[in-house]
């Protein structure tokens, strides 16, 4: 038997930062602003609307 502990996993640090979720949001706004028409605008104003929920956490 092995009686020495593991070692914990380091901890998760943040990928994105809150100013990376404000300029991605202002990145999918001016998409949305230039493909109005486009099908698969529905997609990315959902996408819009999750990074403003993400900036207010």
């Amino acid at each position: 038997m092995n009686d020495t502990p593991t070692p914990e996993p380091a901890r998760a640090r943040a990928v994105l930062s809150n100013e990376d979720f404000k300029l991605l949001r202002e990145a999918v706004l001016f998409y949305l602003k230039a493909h109005e028409d486009d099908p698969i605008s529905s997609k990315y104003s959902h996408l819009y609307h999750r990074l403003g929920s993400a900036i207010r956490r």
